[in-house]
């Protein structure tokens, strides 16, 4: 055996796992050691290999898989595909911050950590071979398919459209009754309109995060495709597959003349190498940008409490805030005992032109709320820390209020938490992200136990 010869290529190997998979079979052990040695992935068998990226199992992790990309373009089913290098590092770097986005919003995906610059680790799904595509504006394929409607029609709601993953039939469109009809089987449940339903919501969940997200930078998401997958082990249904470039329409200022997409690659008359290298670039612009829709808030919550007594509940709040990513400070000072040092606090934070929201919390004759409402341009929520023979009174000391305040008034420090996430997701697209997300979670509970409540019948 020339070694020098098979480090070399071991090496390269270790780059882009997917050449392993041209590697001899004594090199290819070699490679598995080689790897293990240096801290690397201990790859398995190939499980599937696309047009644009090949998966592989992870020996030492079982459940888990390696999604390497390819440097390949492809479109029309394959039948334009050209090779492009540098593509499997865009797309990973893109596919990472977008499911890393996602996962920290609270959708559940099968995304697990990046590996290497074109590849990541994920839980080994089932793949339903169903892809779901979400419409904001009316174009491309769409208006083919119904005539009359002009480009730039907006979906508000956005449309859903489902498509039967068959290349020899170039992806045929399904309804729902089709899809239902199907009775698919996959990581061993069938699909129906439980799992169905699930993937719908998720995808329009999915697709407005990530449009809310793209809008912060002035971009417009058009429509965008995903993929969904069951896991084996919990029969809990994954978005999976990669997102990156090749899985949307993006516009920024809303323009299509501007498009980043691979619409430019699929439109172009004649496939030159110059072209090619504006795609490239156009690919690498989103990668790039992509890094910024996950922010540090820039956003806070501030809870002022008449008293020291009042911390666990002051607690209880600022917990709920940080469900929802929102940064809170808690902060000891009474309007009664205290006026002006509460009044220089308020100056203090309203000085500093972050978007806040006040959280008064007492209880008997609460002029804390009030005061800080006739004070302050920010929002002010009172949340009295309630006792069981004078709650009633704490109410509406916090709700009946002189004319000219406008804070409102919630019962319970979770509710406090979550009313303040809310006014602030209207400039912060993260905390709206958590929100939604939140909300689809809940959803998919709810409708869960519905399920198991007429199974136990």
């Amino acid at each position: 055996m020339n070694w020098p010869k098979t480090l070399n290529i071991l090496k390269k190997c270790l780059k882009n796992f997917h050449l392993a998979s041209l590697l001899a079979p004594t090199d290819l052990r070699i490679f598995h050691i080689f790897s293990q040695y240096l801290g690397q992935l201990n790859l398995g068998a190939l499980v599937i290999e696309g047009k644009t990226k090949a998966v592989y199992d992870i020996v030492d992790s079982p459940g888990h898989v390696l999604l390497q990309n390819k440097d390949r373009i492809t479109a029309g089913d394959g039948a334009r595909a050209h090779d492009m290098v540098g593509k499997a590092a865009i797309s990973t770097a893109t596919t990472v911050a977008i499911f890393e986005l996602l996962t920290n919003a609270g959708i559940k995906t099968h995304f697990v950590r990046q590996e290497s610059d074109t590849s990541f680790v994920g839980i080994k799904c089932a793949m339903i071979p169903i892809e779901w595509v979400t419409r904001r504006i009316a174009t491309g394929s769409f208006l083919k398919r119904n005539e009359g409607v002009k480009e730039g029609y907006r979906f508000s709601p956005p449309k859903q459209e489902t498509f039967f993953k068959d290349d020899a039939n170039h992806d045929p469109q399904w309804s729902y009754e089709q899809c239902v009809a199907a009775k698919l089987e996959v990581g061993g449940i069938q699909i129906g309109p439980h799992e169905l339903d699930i993937m719908a919501r998720t995808t329009v969940t999915v697709f407005e995060i990530l449009e809310r997200c793209w809008a912060a930078l002035d971009c417009s998401l058009i429509d965008m495709k995903i993929e969904f997958g069951v896991n084996p082990e919990t029969g809990e249904i994954l978005l999976s597959d990669v997102i990156d470039s090749d899985s949307w329409r993006l516009w920024p200022a809303g323009d299509r003349r501007l498009m980043k997409d691979k619409q430019v690659y699929r439109e172009l008359a004649e496939v030159t190498p110059e072209a090619l290298d504006t795609i490239k670039r156009n690919f690498e612009w989103v990668a790039e940008r992509v890094k910024l829709l996950s922010p540090k808030p820039h956003a806070r919550a501030v809870v002022f409490m008449g008293s020291a007594s009042d911390m666990p509940h002051c607690e209880k709040i600022r917990d709920s805030c940080k469900l929802y990513g929102v940064p809170c400070e808690l902060r000891v000072s009474s309007a009664h005992k205290g006026t002006d040092e509460t009044m220089k606090i308020l100056a203090e934070y309203e000085g500093e032109g972050i978007p806040t929201v006040f959280i008064a919390v007492a209880g008997r004759s609460n002029g804390l709320g009030p005061v800080l409402s006739g004070n302050a341009t920010w929002p002010v929520i009172n949340c009295p820390p309630l006792s069981g023979d004078w709650g009633s009174h704490d109410i509406w000391s916090s709700m009946r209020l002189p004319s000219g305040l406008g804070c409102s008034t919630v019962m319970y420090p979770e509710a406090a938490g979550q009313c303040a996430a809310q006014i602030l997701s209207l400039s912060d697209h993260i905390i709206w992200s958590k929100i939604r997300a939140k909300q689809l979670n809940t959803w998919i509970g709810l409708k869960t136990a519905d399920r198991k409540c007429r199974k136990d019948k």
